[in-house]
């Protein structure tokens, strides 16, 4: 009897996790019966789960007509997360910006564009600053086409449709080309940005995962008069960064 009371709490947290990954994104909420088709699960047992994790103010009322969104609560969890996975990583952005003199970005994906939410400046004198927080395009950056390489051809459709804003005469406007572009970066695990999104200025990513699965990507930005002769060792080095990083995530989590 314990056994299978076990497993059914069990089900239920699995459940739970579910029904907050379907509404992640959703600032607008969801119903039940969207949530419900979402997950594959009966609208009564959404409701029930549902009411416990608004008990928890793990999720709140979206509209007068039912609909629910993440709550207050989840997103405290999150942010106290995402600071610690940064104070994590910082040593290995650091260490990377040491050994190219090249400024490193931290950017977490936000549906159809990313975020940086650190960044280590370089000490060349000419160097590229982004500001921590900025936003960018997935199509054009090296960071973005690093997670945009790790989906389907499908899901990169749904996700940034079929033609894109020319920010330089070198941007990929169209999803044939980009999607040509992805396979070579799904070869090497390497993305570049060869004054796609800044004229001047020329970058490589590589995209991973957070210890909670949360995608993220790491970026060296370079003005263009440096990348064709340091591109490969940048590259070589944000490999091994990127194994290193996900060795030490692996580590903590057996």
């Amino acid at each position: 009897m314990r056994q299978a009371s076990d497993k059914n709490q069990v089900q239920v947290i699995a459940r739970a996790a579910h029904i907050l990954r379907a509404l992640e994104g959703e600032d607008a909420g969801l119903s039940l019966g969207q949530i419900a088709a979402r997950v594959g699960l009966a609208r009564s047992t959404v409701q029930r789960i549902v009411a416990s994790l608004e008990a928890e103010k793990l999720l709140i009322a979206a509209s007068p007509t039912g609909r629910v969104r993440l709550g207050p609560a989840i997103l405290r969890l999150a942010s106290s997360v995402r600071g610690d996975f940064v104070a994590r990583a910082r040593p290995y952005l650091i260490k990377l910006s040491d050994e190219l003199r090249e400024t490193v970005d931290l950017a977490a994906v936000r549906r159809d564009h990313l975020m940086f939410i650190d960044q280590v400046i370089g000490s060349h004198r000419l160097r590229t600053v982004s500001a921590v927080g900025e936003t960018f395009p997935l199509y054009c950056t090296a960071n973005g086409k690093a997670y945009l390489s790790g989906l389907d051809e499908p899901s990169i459709e749904r996700l940034i449709g079929k033609s894109y804003e020319a920010r330089t005469p070198n941007t990929l406007t169209k999803l044939s080309a980009l999607l040509d572009d992805l396979r070579g970066v799904r070869k090497t695990g390497i993305a570049y940005d060869r004054e796609e999104h800044t004229v001047g200025i020329c970058a490589v990513g590589v995209a991973l995962h957070d210890p909670l699965g949360n995608p993220v990507a790491i970026s060296v930005p370079v003005p263009s008069q440096r990348f064709r002769e340091q591109h490969k060792l940048i590259a070589e080095r944000l490999l091994a960064t990127k194994l290193a990083m996900e060795a030490d995530w692996s580590a903590a989590a057996a």
